[in-house]
């Protein structure tokens, strides 16, 4: 069935035993780090970051390196020159997140691509997180798995993909990687020996009926977190203080709060009622992290509610 929605959604032929299936998709990006290089090698990724991609390189031994993401008209945007600037000698695998988590950023081609001749030119092997590549909020555009781009890049590729975000099925703990390089799939495998359980029957269960019966739901949700997302877009640009770039993807608003002169900004806002992720577990302080993928009646209220707060705080 993954084979089958894979080469509907991207025409991605893959084959069969490409395929690794796993309990959870930081189990994954744990496994990639353990699997590539030796103890001391260097991980790279951007900031901000899902906070596992920050963790994962410590846990397993690994050396973990940063680049930021810069801003500008568009959004958050991958800075090749930064990136260039971190790589060491010992520097053996890049994880990317596309679409990205927290941004909302859709990666556009000529990023991709930009990406893949980088991971070529230092022998990176790149560990693609594309958990969220079917909530594509920008209708206009549709997601690249980054292994598509050339068969170079995908014998380096380890793409990390689940039903669980788009079908809201975490729990049920169904995942898996596509690694179409035999021997990188080995010592994959190799590094899950004897500490990754199997998936239960559950969650295959489960991911089977999200794709082979999902579409009609999976359109009805995207229409719904398009309005809250423009929704959270209104709210925070009437608000004094903060910003946020347009979200093209994912769930998740990516607010700059700096404006608001708040050293806490997490506190200050469960203060007034509304828990959000600290930008500090992200590798950028200043910043809070919104989930809109629920209600809109609870979006409003939690909304309202960081309004209220800022208005009594300027009061």
């Amino acid at each position: 069935m993954v084979c089958r929605k894979l080469e509907s959604e991207y025409g991605w032929n893959i084959e069969e035993d490409w395929l690794v299936w796993l309990p959870g998709l930081v189990t994954g990006i744990h496994v990639a780090c353990r699997s590539v290089g030796r103890k001391g090698d260097g991980v790279l990724t951007n900031t901000p970051a899902y906070p596992p991609f920050l963790s994962a390189p410590g846990h397993m031994e690994r050396t973990l390196l940063t680049a930021p993401l810069r801003r500008d008209t568009v959004g958050w945007i991958y800075d090749f020159d930064t990136l260039e600037s971190a790589v060491t000698e010992r520097t053996r695998m890049f994880i990317l997140c596309s679409p990205h988590n927290p941004t909302g950023r859709l990666t556009r081609r000529d990023e991709l691509e930009q990406i893949a001749s980088f991971c070529e030119r230092y022998d990176l092997i790149l560990c693609s997180d594309e958990i969220h590549c079917d909530i594509i909020l920008d209708e206009k555009r549709r997601h690249i798995p980054t292994a598509t781009l050339a068969p170079e890049i995908a014998r380096r590729t380890i793409t990390l993909m689940s039903p669980s975000k788009t079908y809201n099925l975490p729990g049920l703990g169904c995942s898996f990687a596509i690694i179409p390089d035999g021997s990188l799939r080995e010592r994959y495998r190799s590094a899950m020996a004897g500490i990754v359980p199997h998936v239960n029957a559950m969650g295959l269960t489960a991911a089977y009926a999200a794709y082979r019966n999902g579409d009609e739901w999976l359109d009805g949700v995207l229409t719904y977190l398009r309005r809250n997302r423009d929704l959270v877009m209104e709210s925070i640009l009437d608000s004094e203080g903060l910003a946020m770039a347009p979200v093209e993807a994912t769930y998740l608003a990516w607010i700059d709060t700096r404006g608001t002169g708040t050293a806490d900004p997490v506190g200050f806002f469960e203060a007034g009622g509304v828990g959000l992720s600290d930008g500090g577990d992200f590798g950028m302080k200043g910043f809070v992290r919104l989930n809109f993928g629920c209600p809109v009646s609870l979006l409003k209220e939690g909304l309202e509610r960081m309004k209220r707060a800022l208005d009594r705080a300027a009061r």
